[in-house]
């Protein structure tokens, strides 16, 4: 028998879903967001971002001696400390930074690391140990447990056009979308309005039958819902030309309409820096920082900023050692940036990386990335972190 997955991806229904009745929005302003409830923005570095020329060890002399090509130059760096400094091209994060509005966590990771792209991500996807195997995210289970008398896709949305393993619970999914409008449009095509009067599937005691209707139900009202509530469109347009920026846009601007969404989910991609690193990751730690920066100051002219949290992690960091074409390979733990007004502790959380103490090349994971995401569901979104990843871990006292 195929499984669910298989027979969703193999139906053109899957996409998008039926006309939504008029009463369903009635119903979608219930449970509204309140001036106090917190909103986490999730930014995925993917392809395993360089830690250690992202925030970098300038005094360290192993550093220096193990990236004689590629290490970032004590007089180029931007100096955060007496002994860490970030990347040239994070200028606009700097400022960021100085402004109390960050926090790094160093030596980020997790026990017996994965250094396969898929399977590291999925840990970080889903929370579970390195010999587990889930089919749930992290924030997929945190959609369920929210889901009491009216659950809402919306509540996560990912900005993008396929949706990531994290946002997927057992009860509810999220949401991926790029535009409102397009989406609501495809949702509203000749062919997927036919559908709508079908009504309910005809057989609803077959299980993907009845999955691919709730599938269906599930996206279409939240189309209807998320476009109405952005008919109103933003002034603001201070933003660099890049992909991130433009999604944090997006994000900016449905958090100012007041859709009731608690986690945003986006991605960056590139960071699989084999060959000719330097400017391959300068690049992208510009665009990365410039959107940043661009997005709070959006969020501080909309009065959103104390409201909203940004978690930026990669699936693993790179190794210590460069290699021979100028690049590095898959390592193991890996810097953590939180973003936001409510910090406990901004600037660097934990000691800079042991480049003495290593684990065959790689850094040694000191923090365990789900103490970070017991921190942000007990203290930010207001979950029971125990039922969200599974089992206790102590949080780590970020927000």
């Amino acid at each position: 028998m195929a499984s669910r997955r298989e027979f969703i991806h193999q139906s053109s229904l899957a996409v998008v879903g039926t006309m939504l009745a008029p009463a369903f929005l009635k119903v979608f302003e219930k449970n509204l967001l309140q001036p106090d409830d917190k909103i986490l923005v999730v930014i995925q570095l993917s392809g395993g971002n360089d830690g250690l020329n992202t925030v970098v060890p300038f005094r360290n002399d192993i550093y220096y001696s193990k990236r004689q090509n590629i290490a970032i130059a004590a007089g180029e760096a931007l100096k955060i400390s007496d002994e860490l400094a970030l990347n040239p091209a994070m200028e606009k994060f700097r400022r960021l930074y100085d402004e109390g509005w960050v926090s790094i966590v160093n030596s980020v990771g997790y026990p017996n690391p994965d250094r396969s792209h898929f399977r590291s991500m999925d840990i970080w996807h889903t929370a579970s140990h390195a010999n587990e195997y889930l089919n749930t995210g992290w924030l997929g289970r945190y959609l369920d447990a929210q889901c009491t008398d009216t659950c809402h896709a919306y509540r996560a949305i990912e900005i993008d056009d396929t949706l990531s393993l994290v946002l997927k619970g057992a009860k509810l999914k999220g949401l991926a979308l790029q535009d409102p409008q397009k989406f609501y449009q495809a949702v509203h095509s000749p062919i997927y309005e036919s559908i709508a009067r079908f009504g309910k599937p005809a057989d609803p005691t077959n299980e993907h039958i009845a999955y691919l209707y709730k599938t269906i139900a599930e996206t279409s009202s939240s189309a209807d819902y998320i476009y109405q509530k952005t008919k109103v469109s933003s002034s603001y347009a201070e933003y660099p030309n890049s992909q991130l920026a433009r999604r944090l846009k997006t994000v900016a601007e449905l958090i100012q309409s007041g859709v009731q969404t608690r986690v945003y989910y986006l991605s960056l991609s590139g960071f699989d820096t084999h060959v000719r690193q330097i400017p391959q990751q300068n690049r992208l730690l510009s665009e990365y920082s410039e959107a940043i920066y661009a997005f709070v100051q959006h969020l501080r002219t909309i009065g959103k900023h104390q409201q909203v949290a940004i978690l930026t992690f990669s699936e693993f960091g790179r190794r210590v050692a460069q290699n021979a074409s100028n690049g590095t390979d898959h390592g193991a733990a890996n810097c953590v940036f939180l973003i936001g007004t409510q910090l406990k502790k901004s600037g660097i959380v934990n000691a800079a990386p042991d480049l003495s103490d290593l684990d065959d090349g790689d850094l040694k994971h000191r923090i365990d990335f789900r103490s970070i995401y017991a921190n942000l569901v007990e203290n930010w979104l207001q979950a029971d972190p125990t039922a969200v990843l599974g089992r206790r871990f102590e949080p780590l006292s970020l927000l």
